[in-house]
């Protein structure tokens, strides 16, 4: 796990977050929702946006969609919301387990393919929160900054 996550009941939300319709089933739509929520903002606010946060932005929604298609059981539920100065993602999924960074090697010495996802959403996101679902499953949710 990431050292500056954070576990948490679900909290009682207070701030607007726009649920993308239909729900991501691939990571390449994530990336889409992303893409958009952050290009809107950009638009909306005359800004110009920073291609490198963008790209991290993109990278983090798509390790994170990945890992609940991989080993979360499926994509239960996705947000994005571009909030101040960063693009903040929610993956929902039916595993309660934590995610875990592995080993590149195994016992055995070997080399492991995989593994990588969950250490670059720990460093490219600035908060990374996972939350236990009232129904069950999980909602991990990380902060990118955008600049």
């Amino acid at each position: 796990m990431c050292d500056e996550h954070r576990t948490e009941a679900a909290p009682e939300l207070s701030v607007a977050r726009r649920r993308v319709r239909p729900r991501p089933s691939r990571p390449a739509e994530a990336r889409q929702a992303v893409e958009l929520a952050v290009s809107e903002r950009c638009r909306a606010t005359h800004t110009p946006c920073d291609a490198q946060a963008l790209s991290d932005a993109l990278l983090v929604a798509s390790e994170l969609t990945t890992n609940a298609i991989l080993h979360g059981g499926g994509i239960t539920d996705f947000r994005v919301t571009v909030e101040g100065r960063g693009v903040c993602v929610s993956v929902s999924d039916r595993s309660t387990a934590l995610p875990v960074a592995k080993a590149p090697v195994d016992p055995s010495g070997r080399w492991r393919p995989g593994g990588h996802g969950w250490p670059i959403v720990c460093r490219l996101a600035r908060d990374v929160r996972v939350t236990d679902l009232p129904a069950g499953g999980k909602c991990i949710t990380a902060v990118v900054p955008l600049s």
